[in-house]
């Protein structure tokens, strides 16, 4: 085999032949610079070494008109928010040659869908030398003759039963050259994700806030009669009104029996007297993601069955609170929860005792607590919802803390197997099932652990008392339109 081209001179013959120069670091708007992407991606070419990288962004919608939201992978190594770009890193012996390719201008498409930066405006903006998205087919073409492996950045999925844009795109490079492996490096991207720079937690502290006040917008306006869908309009017009670009997630707000559906987000139903609802949202303000969960009743005032439930919640959540520290990591918190609830439990007669199991199916059992509690206690935010965070935790960490109990309504006749051990189970705990059947509750906050200590980010009302005295005050929407809503509680609700 003749020998192989030095690479970087190859890759600077390459890229930047056409004259690209690396500009120095301009400012941006918002709290992360170039300077910090740079970095970025300074530290993950000293993680992995040498090599050749590819990171794509999401592409294009194929519905018309449909939001575009960047993969949080690529907007974290470039900032770069429009469809179909892509980010080629060339890394030799220390030095890494960076090159982003974006969509060219086109006057006649940006009539109907906007204006692009092309890759003049995107150079000044981002701090990387830019080029249009046209050439990277070619580009990749001269640089896999010369390279064995493409590591690639994004949710590259080969195995997924229906392929995604960034993996259909990445095979179509890589199946033009035999024997060339990809080797997905997001764990190392990840791994930096986990700790928070100043700039990404003033993000974190705004879009957090933005969430709180949207709780507080949304039960100002809860009240029997009303729909689910009349708070989430509250919630997500108070998230724009602020500048959150969307929800992080589906915004969750289940009355009644929804209350115990971890993932309801139809948000359609009518609330009756004597509900709890279960409002579990979080903003994204400059691609950062909040998630704020709190319970309320829906008439003001909890009953005392609600009462049990919702402060056993709560003492959970102030018991895995009180041990965050660096080096604990959510195992341990998670234990400390799950120690309180099931006690718990077993004072309330749902389950036989703390240590008490259950069949799952024939000689297979698990703890009575799964039962009400199935979930884990959190986990990191920050660009996703469900974000890299350190395990165990330190110093830049953010992340939530979010028990509950569910009490579904159907757990005893449908969700459990039909085994003696069970039938003796149930026989215990009905009369206490009874009691408690259809309240759920989740308490979710977020926080930051800094060089201080704790920081707690989403301070909305969470006692019983304070979400009482909230409740009481007198309530907004006064521009509702009853006849409106009674239209469709009459011709579409349950539809």
């Amino acid at each position: 085999m003749p020998p192989m081209p030095d690479r970087i001179s190859f890759a600077f013959a390459l890229l930047l032949l056409a004259g690209l120069l690396i500009p120095p670091p301009a400012p941006v708007s918002g709290q992360v610079t170039t300077g910090e992407y740079a970095e970025r991606r300074a530290a993950l070419a000293t993680a992995i070494g040498d090599g050749l990288v590819l990171a794509l962004g999401n592409a294009a919608p194929p519905q018309d008109y449909i939001p575009f939201h960047q993969n949080s992978l690529f907007r974290y190594l470039t900032g770069f928010t429009e469809p179909d770009a892509a980010l080629v890193m060339v890394i030799e012996g220390g030095e890494t040659i960076e090159v982003l390719f974006v969509n060219p201008r086109d006057p006649g498409r940006e009539t109907w869908e906007g204006l692009r930066m092309g890759p003049e405006r995107s150079e000044a903006e981002t701090g990387l030398p830019g080029r249009s998205v046209t050439d990277l087919t070619a580009v990749m073409d001269s640089l896999l003759q010369h390279h064995s492996e493409l590591r690639v950045v994004g949710p590259y999925q080969p195995g997924a039963p229906v392929l995604n844009d960034v993996t259909q795109r990445v095979d179509a490079l890589v199946d033009r050259h035999d024997g060339v492996r990809v080797r997905p490096i997001n764990q190392q991207v990840n791994a930096l994700r986990a700790i928070k720079s100043e700039g990404e937690r003033e993000l974190l502290r705004r879009t957090v806030a933005i969430t709180v006040e949207a709780h507080r917008q949304a039960a100002l306006r809860l009240a029997p009669g009303r729909n689910e869908f009349e708070i989430q309009a509250a919630i997500e017009a108070t998230f724009r009104r602020y500048g959150s670009e969307r929800p992080a997630f589906a915004s969750i707000v289940g009355s009644g029996p929804n209350s115990t559906i971890l993932h309801y987000n139809a948000n359609d139903r009518f609330m009756e007297d004597g509900d709890v609802v279960v409002i579990d949202i979080g903003a994204s303000l400059g691609g950062y993601a909040a998630d704020v969960t709190r319970t309320y009743p829906v008439n003001g005032r909890f009953t005392p069955e609600q009462r049990d439930i919702y402060q056993l919640v709560r003492d959970a959540q102030a018991a895995a609170e009180a041990i965050v520290a660096p080096g604990v990591g959510m195992v341990r918190m998670n234990a400390e929860a799950s120690r309180v609830l099931a006690e718990g439990l077993a004072e309330l007669g749902l389950i036989e005792s703390p240590e008490a199991v259950f069949e799952v199916a024939p000689g297979q059992f698990a703890p009575q607590l799964r039962l009400f509690y199935m979930h884990g206690l959190g986990h990191g935010i920050g660009l996703d919802v469900h974000d890299p965070a350190p395990e165990p935790l330190e110093p830049g960490a953010a992340f939530s803390i979010e028990p509950g109990l569910y009490v579904r309504p159907n757990l005893l006749d449908e969700v459990i197997a039909d085994t003696p051990a069970n039938r003796r189970m149930i026989e215990a705990i009905r009369p206490a099932f009874e009691r408690y059947r259809g309240i759920g509750v989740r308490i979710e906050d977020d926080y930051l652990l800094t060089e201080e200590g704790l920081e707690w980010l989403s301070p909305a009302p969470r006692e019983i008392e304070e979400l009482e005295a909230l409740l009481a005050t007198p309530h907004a929407d006064e521009d509702r339109n009853e006849e409106w809503i009674e239209w469709y509680r009459q011709h579409l609700a349950g539809k």
